[in-house]
């Protein structure tokens, strides 16, 4: 168990902590980059499905109802489909930089999201709601029993649309949420404040699922590649600057730490992109995956941690945290129901 704290006292530019950032996050494993193998650091947070698509989405695959309404603006050059999602084939890889415990997966193919789910596909959700709510069994991920929708989570979901807009301000008066009540600049920064339970249902809700652990690391480590950071090219490469992630507050170029810093999605593309096109696995916002935190002990195939534990498992670092955590081994977790400014979500697809 660590602190956030020590985490912003090593932010870059000598950013001051804000309020509440002590709280405790805790670092899953001991499999994390900083412990043994040269890895990263601290990490800190902050089947069936639901609706179905409509054919001619991006990448090939189905239409979410998420974008049915919504310009491609997303990317650099604000002209992506924001629902674009990338084929990542099937393959093996390690999930851990040990070298006397690798504790390799292997995955079968799936879709994930180019681009991490940003205010406006939200807010179809929001629109929806409270109909968007998943029903039992929702959001599954097929082959693995026990992953989807459990009716008994429905409590932990706001009863209603006024509920669900008070719960996308999380960081009072700092003015950190990304949501706001009626459409604005913002709709092509990533989602956050989002709790797992939210994260999970908007992802069911548009015909999709949460990735599981395995999968997104597979990912963003460009499979066997073993990538240090989403981007590496050769595979040890470490290269890293505000063009490849938003971290450490630095993306405004001001010291401080302020929503300047939080950049609409994909904006370190193509620099910051992952072997499969994944912008944005390293920053941005901490994801929410599947999983339960757990420490690994065996190889597995098309696998997730399932059973109940304390902490449900986020990747890939965010906009406030230091470089340790980007890396593509670094893992996080925290309680299910919290909602922070850095949590945000990506979907995935089965084939």
């Amino acid at each position: 168990m660590r602190r956030l704290g020590a985490v912003w006292a090593l932010l870059a530019g000598g950013c001051t902590a804000l309020a509440g950032l002590d709280r405790e996050y805790f670092v899953v494993g001991p499999e994390t980059p900083g412990a043994e193998g040269g890895g990263g650091g601290e990490a800190g947070a902050g089947g069936e499905a639901g609706a179905g698509g409509e054919a001619g989405g991006g990448g090939g695959e189905p239409r979410r109802p998420s974008c049915r309404d919504l310009p491609a603006n997303c990317g650099l050059n604000e002209n992506e489909d924001c629902c674009a999602g990338e084929r990542v084939p099937a393959g093996i890889f390690n999930r851990s930089d040990v070298a006397e415990s690798p504790y390799p997966a292997s995955v079968s193919d799936f879709w994930l999201d180019r681009f991490e789910v940003t205010v406006g596909r939200f807010r179809a959700f929001v629109d929806a709601y409270p109909d968007s709510r998943p029903v039992s069994g929702a959001g599954a991920r097929p082959g693995l029993e026990g992953s989807g929708w459990d009716a008994a989570w429905d409590g932990e979901l706001p009863a209603d649309r006024a509920g669900l807009i008070a719960s996308l301000d999380c960081s009072e008066q700092f003015a950190l949420e990304t949501w706001t009540d009626s459409a604005g600049p913002n709709e092509t920064k990533p989602i956050n404040c989002l709790s797992w339970f939210m994260a999970f249902a908007f992802c069911a809700w548009d015909g999709g699922r949460l990735p599981t652990e395995a999968e997104w690391g597979y990912a963003s480590a460009g499979g066997d590649e073993q990538r240090v950071y989403p981007w590496s090219d050769p595979p040890d490469d470490t290269t890293l600057d505000v063009h490849r992630a938003s971290y450490a507050c630095a993306a405004d170029g001001a010291s401080g730490c302020t929503f300047a810093d939080i950049l609409p999605v994909g904006w370190t593309s193509p620099l910051g992109d992952g072997k499969w096109r994944q912008a944005d696995m390293a920053g941005s916002v901490w994801e929410w995956v599947l999983d339960w935190s757990a420490t690994f002990t065996e190889e597995c195939d098309d696998c997730a941690q399932l059973t109940p534990a304390t902490k449900r498992v986020f990747r890939g670092g965010a906009w406030d945290v230091h470089t340790g955590v980007l890396r593509t081994y670094s893992r996080g977790g925290d309680d299910p129901t919290v909602r922070w400014y850095n949590q945000g979500v990506r979907c995935a697809r089965t084939l």
